[in-house]
């Protein structure tokens, strides 16, 4: 049996508020523990694909301390999905869990499309980006927003949070 990659868990969410930005937060933080990192809010304007939630939106993104197995996307997908419902009487946040290792950022999806692969439990994953020669690289079915490159500082920081969170497990394990 193979032990799964230890990858750096990391949640991409939208929101119209800070009040409804303040509730995912702790949200997430009760589900999955402590957040090591924030992204800057970004206005979320690549794509009309969302306004059922709100006419105007935002995103963010946080990444979690210490290192899990990448078989635990499901499991992810799943809570963010209940959290949603939780949100409001329709559904007032958006949130998409998925992980980052040294080479990808993998997102999970409950929408079936040519580019994804289904897992289980009607979750599907997508390799969103890749990582190579020092930069964030898309595809073509990448989505607008992440091809813009807005988003790479940030996932740089975790990648080099997985590569130190890496590092120190092997020194310690050996």
């Amino acid at each position: 049996m193979t032990i799964p990659p230890l990858v750096k868990l990391i949640v991409g969410f939208l929101f119209p508020n800070t009040q409804l930005y303040q509730w995912t937060i702790r949200k997430l933080s009760s589900l999955w523990g402590g957040i090591e990192r924030k992204s800057p809010i970004y206005p979320f304007d690549h794509t009309d694909y969302y306004r059922d939630i709100a006419p105007v939106l935002y995103k963010a993104f946080v990444s979690f301390k210490g290192l899990y197995p990448a078989d635990q996307l499901v499991r992810w997908k799943l809570q963010a999905v209940a959290l949603e419902a939780e949100s409001g009487p329709k559904r007032s946040v958006n949130i998409d869990p998925g992980y980052l290792d040294g080479a990808r950022l993998i997102l999970a999806s409950t929408k079936d499309h040519a580019h994804r692969i289904y897992i289980s439990d009607g979750i599907f994953a997508e390799v969103t980006l890749r990582f190579m020669f020092g930069k964030w690289i898309s595809y073509d079915h990448t989505f607008p927003d992440f091809k813009s490159g807005c988003y790479d500082d940030f996932l740089s920081l975790v990648r080099n949070d997985w590569l130190s969170d890496k590092r120190r497990k092997r020194r310690t394990s050996a």
